[in-house]
């Protein structure tokens, strides 16, 4: 189940990567799919393909490594690394639950580069 759930998220990624191509993408996503984010915010299927297609205008050009891709379970965790055309080059993280062998539910974390050294004292008072 796990290494299944691991190529899920490998099929999808590769789909919008190669394609640049939402549509390629949201057969991979549940119906009830919800995307979260570390603001509390969340989004359906619907609202977060719309983002993830305006993304890939301006963001057409940027490259991804994939650090780590780790399952356990139905849940899949995916750490890439980005370099944003123009902009910073950032690490994502992404907590990915798979069901039925599709999409269910992501969660996302994103950091520039730049500033992960000053998150490293990110309990400390002038760090926040």
């Amino acid at each position: 189940m796990t290494t299944d759930n691991k190529a899920v998220i490998q099929r999808a990624l590769a789909a919008l990567l190669e394609t640049r191509d939402v549509d390629a993408l949201a057969p991979f996503l549940s119906d009830g799919f919800v995307h979260r984010r570390p603001d509390s915010t969340s989004s359906t299927k619907t609202e977060w393909l719309a983002a993830v297609r305006a993304a890939l205008v301006p963001l057409a050009d940027m490259r991804v490594e994939v650090l780590q891709l780790l399952a356990d379970g139905d849940h899949v965790v995916l750490c890439t690394r980005r370099w944003l055309p123009g902009g910073p080059e950032i690490t994502v993280v992404e907590v990915w639950r798979v069901h039925d062998g599709l999409i269910a539910e992501g969660f996302e974390i994103i950091e520039p580069v730049s500033r992960a050294a000053a998150n490293l004292t990110w309990w400390e008072p002038a760090s926040c």
